[in-house]
């Protein structure tokens, strides 16, 4: 099974959708909180072109991008 990573914060209502929709899915994710750790922000920022808008997928370590391109994936089946 492929692994699911999410950057989000506590304050954003489409990390909560999201994560809801995965699980819904029955996707397990990792969730890394960019709102708790300066090095998770970091990381965020290295891992998506410096994209600092949540949230923002990994999947198996490869950056897919955000809420429409994980609903892309979905659609087209590749979680």
């Amino acid at each position: 099974m492929a692994k699911m990573t999410i950057y989000s914060t506590g304050i954003c209502p489409v990390c909560e959708r999201s994560k809801k929709l995965l699980t819904k899915w029955q996707v397990d994710y990792e969730e890394i909180r960019v709102d708790l750790s300066q090095s998770a922000l970091k990381q965020m920022l290295q891992k998506t072109n410096r994209s600092r808008r949540v949230p923002q997928f990994l999947l198996d370590g490869e950056w897919i991008g955000g809420f429409d391109e994980l609903t892309e994936y979905h659609m087209e089946g590749k979680l």
